[in-house]
C-alpha cells in the first residue's frame, strides 16, 4: 500500500526544497514537492526528484568494503570498525592524533552531520580543513565589511525598484527565487544581469551587462566613481554609519574610468547607467559565488559590498547586499555539538590546499584520511595532486553510498545512508529561513548505517561511547535548545515539518553592525588586527594578461568551471538518464579564430593538466570565455578540476577555482 510522507531535501542548495514522498513497500518510489511550503511551494528541481533513483540504484554501496591486494572485498562491519578504530588508537599512541585528516565537505545539510566533529575531538583533535571551495572568501569579506554575512528574507524583494543579478545564474541553482525574481519583474521591478555568460536569467532581464571574469570588483569601483562624482552617494550613511571612507575615497581617485572601461571591458556609458541605477534606490543586489573564486575573490565582494553601502542600500527595505544567510545557521546550538574542550591536538589545512598539506606534512605526517560528505577527487582543485596526495597515506577511510573517484582509491569504504533512511532537521544558510524536518521512511539497503551510528560504534571500540550515548532525537532537541523560548522544538518540528528561525528579515536595519567599530567598515580592522591589510584595492586576478602577460600568451582563454544542471556538483552523474560527456563550451570569437564546430572534439589544457571533451559554441558569452561543469567523474570524462588551481583566495579562505587561463585545440 502506498503511503504519501512530508520529507525535505539534504542536498547543499540555495532552496532547501520540503517535499512529498512516496513510499511503498519499504521502497520510495516518487519524489514529489511539498505545496504547503511556504517558500518552495510544490516546485522541486530535477536533482530533488533524482535523489528517489539515487536512493533504490543498483549502484549503491551495500556492505562495508576493504582493498586486499587492490580489489575490493566485502567484509562485516565488525571487522571494518575494530580495523579502523585499532588504526585510529595505533597513530593516536605512536604519531599523534593529528596525523589523522578529516576531509569534510557539505553534501549533506543535515543538522546531525555536525556530529562528526564531536567524534574527532573526543578522540583527541585532529587535522580540520578550514576554508571553503565554494563561498568561503565572500563569507570572510562580509565578516570584514559588516561583521557577518546577511541577505534579506525572499519575499523583501518585491520592495525593491531595482534588482541586480551579479554573477550569479538563479534559473540553474536558485529555481524558487527565480519564480520571485519574475513575479517582481511583472511587479514592475527593473531588472539587471551582470555576468559573462548570457544564462537563462539574463534572458528574463531588461538589460544583460557583460563583464571580463575576474573583473568584477573593478567595475564596482567604475561604478562607485561615477556614483561620486555625479554626487548620487549617501552622504548620510558614509558620515554616521560608515569606517575608513577615506581611504575608499583615496582609492577611487587612483584610477580613471576610462582604465576601468579598458580592464573590464565595460563601456563608460554603461559604468554610468549603473551608477545611476545604484542611486536609484532601493536597489538589492544579490551576488554569485563564481565571482569570489579568484585570487582577489575576497576583494571583489568588498567592493560590491562597498558600492551598496556608499549608494544607501544597506540596512532598507528592498535593499541589501545579499551573498549568504548565515543567521538561519546560528539558530541552532551546533556548538553543543562539538565538545571542543576534549580536543587536546589541533592543526588546520585549508579546503583548498589540503593535497599540499598532506604531501609536505611533518610533525607529525598524516597517515590517515578520514572522508564524509564530500569527494575531493573530483571536487577539489588540481586533481593530479590531490590523486597524489590520498593515495600517499597509510589509510583512507570513505564514508558514502557510491563508489565515487575518491572511494575508489580507499583503503576501507563505508556504506552510509540517505535522507529517506534516517532523521533529521535539514535547512541552508543561504537564501530563506525555514528548515525542514525529515522522519525516516524505509530501512536503508544491505548494510548501510548512518553516520552517527558510524561515529557512535568508534567511539565506543576507542573509549568515549559515553560521549555519544543519546538518541538521533535527543541531539536535536540538544541543537534545538536555544529556540525553545521561541516555541520551537522537536515536537513542533514533528507536526508542522517546517518552521520559520527567528533572524532579521532586513539585516542591519538599526544601523548597528557586527564590526569592532559597530560600523560598516571600508578598511578592516578586524583584518588588520590579524596583521592583514584591511584596506580595499585595485586588486586583480593571478591568471590575467593584466597580471601575467607571459601566461595569458601561452594560455589565452579564462576557463569558468560553474555548477552543472542536473546534478549537485558530483552526486549525480552516474544516475543521470543518459551518459554524461565533458562539455568544452566556449565564446564565438574562439570558435571563429580556431575554426571550431559545434560536437568537435578538443583538448583544453595547462600547466597544471588536461582534460577533453566536445565543443558547444555560446553565441553570447564574454569574447575568450571557455566553461566546463564542474563535478564530471572520471569515469565520464574527468574533473575539470585537472585544470584548476589549489591558491587560496587574498582573506585565505577561498578557493581560486575561477582563476584560470587555458588553450583549447582540435582533436584529431
Amino acid at each position: 500500500m502506498q503511503k504519501v510522507f512530508t520529507s525535505a531535501c539534504p542536498l547543499n542548495c540555495w532552496d532547501n526544497c520540503g517535499f512529498k514522498v512516496t513510499v511503498e513497500n519499504n521502497k520510495v518510489i516518487k519524489v514529489e514537492g511539498d505545496e504547503e511550503h511556504p517558500i518552495t511551494k510544490g516546485k522541486i528541481c530535477g536533482r530533488g526528484r533524482m535523489l528517489e533513483i539515487r536512493a533504490n540504484s543498483s549502484e549503491r554501496l551495500l556492505y562495508p568494503m576493504k582493498k586486499i591486494n587492490g580489489e575490493f572485498e566485502r567484509i562485516s562491519w565488525e571487522q571494518a570498525l575494530n580495523e579502523i578504530a585499532s588504526k585510529l588508537q595505533e597513530l593516536k599512541v605512536n604519531e599523534g592524533t593529528t596525523s589523522v585528516l578529516h576531509s569534510h565537505d557539505y553534501a549533506n545539510s543535515g543538522l546531525l552531520t555536525n556530529l562528526d566533529q564531536r567524534f574527532f575531538n573526543a578522540y583527541g583533535g585532529v587535522t580540520e580543513l578550514i576554508g571553503s571551495l565554494c563561498w568561503g572568501a565572500g563569507i570572510e569579506a562580509q565578516n570584514w565589511d559588516f561583521g557577518d554575512a546577511y541577505s534579506h528574507a525572499p519575499k523583501d524583494i518585491f520592495n525593491s525598484k531595482n534588482i541586480v543579478i551579479w554573477g550569479r545564474n538563479v534559473a540553474r541553482t536558485n529555481m524558487h527565487f527565480f519564480q520571485m525574481l519574475q513575479e517582481a519583474k511583472k511587479n514592475g521591478a527593473n531588472l539587471y544581469v551582470i555576468d559573462p555568460i548570457y544564462n537563462a536569467t539574463a534572458k528574463i532581464a531588461h538589460r544583460h551587462i557583460t563583464v571580463k571574469p575576474g573583473m568584477d570588483g573593478l567595475l564596482a569601483v567604475g561604478i562607485m566613481k561615477e556614483l561620486i562624482g555625479l554626487g548620487l552617494e549617501d552622504r548620510d550613511f558614509i558620515e554616521h554609519f560608515t569606517s575608513g571612507y577615506e581611504d575608499l575615497y583615496s582609492l577611487l581617485q587612483s584610477v580613471t574610468l576610462s582604465q576601468i572601461s579598458e580592464m573590464t571591458e565595460v563601456s563608460v556609458e554603461v559604468i554610468s547607467e549603473l551608477a545611476s541605477l545604484y542611486a536609484d534606490r532601493p536597489t538589492s543586489t544579490f551576488f554569485g559565488l563564481g565571482m569570489q573564486r579568484y585570487e582577489n575573490g575576497g576583494n571583489t565582494i568588498r567592493l560590491i559590498d562597498a558600492l551598496i553601502a556608499i549608494s544607501g542600500n544597506i540596512g532598507i527595505a528592498g535593499g541589501g547586499a545579499n551573498y549568504a544567510n548565515k543567521q538561519v545557521g546560528q539558530s541552532f546550538d551546533v556548538s553543543a555539538f562539538t565538545l571542543s574542550d576534549k580536543k587536546q591536538a589541533h592543526r588546520q589545512f585549508t579546503m583548498m590546499k589540503q593535497a599540499e598539506g598532506i604531501l609536505t606534512s611533518i610533525n607529525p605526517k598524516i597517515k590517515m584520511i578520514m572522508v564524509t560528505c564530500g569527494n575531493p577527487l573530483t571536487q577539489v582543485p588540481n586533481t593530479n595532486e590531490v590523486r597524489e596526495a590520498f593515495t600517499s597515506v597509510e589509510t583512507l577511510v570513505v564514508i558514502d553510498q557510491f563508489m565515487t573517484d575518491t572511494a575508489i582509491l580507499a583503503d576501507y569504504v563505508l556504506p552510509t545512508t540517505n535522507v529517506f533512511e534516517q532523521e533529521d532537521i535539514y535547512y541552508a544558510s543561504m537564501y530563506h529561513h525555514y528548515a525542514n524536518y525529515a522522519p525516516k521512511l524505509v530501512e536503508p539497503p544491505g548494510e548501510a548505517k548512518s553516520d552517527l551510528w558510524i561515529w557512535t560504534e568508534l567511539a565506543k571500540r576507542l573509549g568515549f561511547g559515553e560521549e555519544f550515548a543519546c538518541s538521533r532525537e535527543e541531539w536535536m532537541e540538544m541543537a534545538l535548545a536555544p529556540l525553545k523560548d521561541k516555541g520551537i522544538n522537536l515536537e513542533e518540528f514533528k507536526k508542522h515539518h517546517h518552521l520559520a528561525l527567528p533572524v532579521d528579515e532586513i539585516p542591519w536595519e538599526d544601523r548597528k553592525f557586527k564590526t569592532p567599530t559597530g560600523k560598516y567598515e571600508f578598511t578592516s580592522t578586524l583584518a588588520e588586527g590579524r596583521g592583514l591589510n584591511g584596506a580595499l584595492t585595485l586588486s586583480l586576478p593571478k591568471e590575467s594578461k593584466w597580471s601575467n602577460e607571459e601566461l595569458a600568451i601561452k594560455y589565452p582563454y579564462t576557463l569558468l568551471t560553474i555548477h552543472p544542471m542536473r546534478s549537485n556538483h558530483s552526486q549525480h552523474y552516474h544516475i543521470l538518464p543518459t551518459e554524461p560527456k565533458v562539455k568544452v563550451e566556449i565564446s564565438k570569437n574562439i570558435a571563429e579564430e580556431l575554426e571550431l564546430n559545434n560536437n568537435e572534439y578538443v583538448r583544453v589544457w595547462n600547466d597544471r593538466g588536461e582534460i577533453k571533451g566536445y565543443v558547444h559554441i555560446l553565441e553570447k558569452v564574454h569574447p575568450n570565455t571557455i566553461n566546463i561543469d564542474e563535478g564530471i567523474w572520471a569515469k565520464f570524462g574527468g574533473s575539470v578540476n585537472s585544470l584548476t588551481s589549489s591558491g587560496e583566495s587574498d582573506n585565505g579562505l577561498g578557493s581560486i577555482l575561477y582563476d584560470c587561463l587555458v588553450n583549447i585545440e582540435k582533436v584529431k
